[in-house]
């Protein structure tokens, strides 16, 4: 699964993108926000309030409980506001 990092979400994670196999149990992108949150301290920080991040999954917006599986491109990023 390929996670792409966006904004202060990178900066807090420290990189921009990076190549994951969750284990069987992440099936769902609150899931892999959880799981993503203990792979290290700037993770944590990161998700530490997961309604502040959003997701898209395979370039399309996904909630929560969207699920993820083995090869989809995950992308994480802030709430995105319009002017």
């Amino acid at each position: 699964m390929k996670v792409l990092y966006f904004a202060w979400v990178r900066q807090k994670v420290g990189v921009a993108e990076e190549e994951v196999a969750p284990p069987a149990e992440v099936r769902d992108v609150a899931g892999l926000i959880a799981w993503l949150a203990g792979r290290s301290a700037g993770h944590a920080a990161a998700f530490a309030d997961p309604r502040q991040v959003r997701a898209a999954v395979n370039q399309d917006f996904a909630p929560p409980a969207h699920p993820v599986k083995p090869g989809d491109e995950v992308a994480f990023f802030p709430p995105v506001t319009g002017g």
